[in-house]
């Protein structure tokens, strides 16, 4: 295509906010602001449904590449696209108009920065997807980072200031020696061009280096045990859509750095560094998921519930195994729809009661029956019930883990076990039981936005659940060529 694709899904959604910048804020014209940023993204988003049509699965090759040089003799700004990215972008453009969507009842001031704010990050988000260059993933990646302090630290909780600048260090300090990285790769090969960078490679005795810093940002943000603090914290001060974009988009951009930088730039450092992997990633499954048990707040929760299934992500990637590889993939999309989902229910209750203590709520099936069906597909997602996305990750990244190392899946395993036992604890508590509330009766049922926006989640989430070809077709032949360069590189 001569249709510079990708560079329009970049700039799209910031065109869009430039339209709102320059809007008057006034209240009475919040509805229409809304409708300019709901229907850009949904634009972006049919545009990137009409990407996947055109993309072709049966090549490794990166599609749609744009090339052209920014800084003569240094960066390029160069996109492009393959079977593992094309996913994430999908993703990325279909949770956004749901967020905007949400913004209703959640969002009470200022909502046209707000909303900025939004698609903003929605074009650094794809950005990320997108870059075949170092340095412009780098911008990226950290450009993602302002809109969402900004996010949590205006229209979050009582204590976002707190939450806000916790999250911005944490993943900034992380970041800083990916950076110092990136400059000595350039000065090692010459280029920072993702594309040359797999063909030449990477001097074995530079590799765990420049691994380990790549780590310490990729770590922060997938968050992996013991540097995952910031995201109850997070979540729990951000709005509804700012937990969203949180747990569905910008937690995959680091899963994606794994596959994408520390298995195809760094092999030999994988191939050491795996066991630190598995060892953190079990941790993370098992420690989280008990911490999961322990909260009397829901958005607490289902964030430790995030961390753990982030632990099974990061075993899948470095089992090098095309169906643990496969898995987290598929993982990492059923979360973003299951925890997306997840939080809104949340989000939900919390408009109408203001309250996300368990303890608040009890015996609301019969007042809110339409929510408590709702609320219970996206629970059974989350466990990983078979007939939902959320087992074909979790069995695929099994089967890999089962195929490399047996007693790391077995203890793995356990995290199925544990992830069944908060979530279906937390349904029980919140939904069923006896009415001791009486301020609950007052309770209304979904209305017609949060209706559309939960059934939207809903339908992948069960469709992809019982035919999880597309997401196979799409990237099977790209982690299998990852998987033949790693083993290359490693022989």
């Amino acid at each position: 295509m001569n249709f510079p694709i990708l560079s329009s899904l970049i700039l799209l959604p910031t065109i869009g906010s430039l339209f709102l910048f320059f809007s008057k804020d006034k209240p009475n014209n919040n509805q229409t602001i809304k409708y300019v940023a709901l229907f850009t993204s949904i634009v972006n988003f049919l545009i990137s449904i009409y990407l996947w049509y055109q993309f072709d699965p049966t090549t490794s090759d990166f599609q749609f590449v744009e090339d052209r040089q920014w800084i003569k003799g240094f960066i390029n700004y160069k996109v492009g696209i393959d079977g593992i990215s094309i996913l994430f972008i999908v993703l990325t453009t279909f949770i956004t108009p749901l967020c905007i969507l949400s913004v209703n009842n959640t969002v009470k001031n200022k909502l046209r920065d707000f909303l900025i704010a939004i698609l903003i990050m929605e074009s650094f988000m794809i950005g990320v997807f997108c870059a075949l260059d170092l340095v412009i993933f780098y911008l990226f990646f950290e450009a993602g980072l302002i809109p969402m302090f900004l996010i949590i630290g205006i229209w979050g909780g009582p204590r976002r200031v707190y939450s806000a600048f916790k999250f911005f260090l944490y993943t900034l300090l992380g970041s800083v020696l990916m950076l110092v990285a990136i400059i000595s790769i350039y000065w090692i090969n010459g280029t920072t061009d993702v594309v040359k960078l797999y063909e030449l490679g990477i001097d074995a005795k530079y590799q765990n280096l420049l691994w380990l810093a790549f780590f310490s940002s990729f770590a922060v943000k997938t968050p992996m045990w013991p540097v995952h603090t910031w995201l109850p914290d997070a979540h729990v001060e951000a709005p509804t859509a700012g937990s969203v974009l949180l747990a569905a988009i910008l937690l995959k951009m680091a899963g994606y750095g794994f596959i994408r930088f520390s298995l195809g730039l760094f092999p030999e450092a994988s191939e050491t560094f795996t066991p630190l992997i598995y060892t953190l990633s079990v941790i993370a499954i098992i420690f989280t998921s008990l911490i999961a048990l322990m909260q009397e707040d829901m958005k607490k929760l289902i964030a430790y519930s995030s961390v753990a299934h982030m632990g099974f992500v990061t075993l899948g990637i470095f089992t090098i195994q095309q169906q643990g590889i496969e898995g987290s993939i598929i993982q990492m999309i059923s979360h973003g729809l299951v925890s997306a989902a997840l939080f809104l229910c949340v989000g939900v209750v919390y408009d109408r009661m203001h309250s996300r203590l368990i303890s608040t709520y009890g015996g609301i099936v019969t007042i809110v029956p339409k929510y408590a069906v709702l609320f219970m597909i996206f629970t059974l997602a989350a466990l990983g019930l078979p007939g939902t996305s959320g087992f074909i990750g979790e069995f695929l990244i099994l089967m890999g883990a089962f195929k490399d190392n047996f007693l790391v899946a077995v203890l793995a395993s356990l995290g199925v076990i544990l992830g069944a036992a908060y979530m279906l604890w937390l349904y029980k508590r919140v939904v069923f039981g006896k009415l001791i509330n009486e301020e609950l009766k007052k309770l209304t049922d979904l209305n017609k936005s949060e209706i559309v926006i939960l059934i939207s989640l809903a339908i992948p989430t069960l469709f992809f659940g019982f035919y999880p070809e597309p997401l196979m077709n799409t990237i099977e032949v790209s982690v299998k060529n990852l998987i033949d360069m790693y083993n290359l590189n490693i022989n």
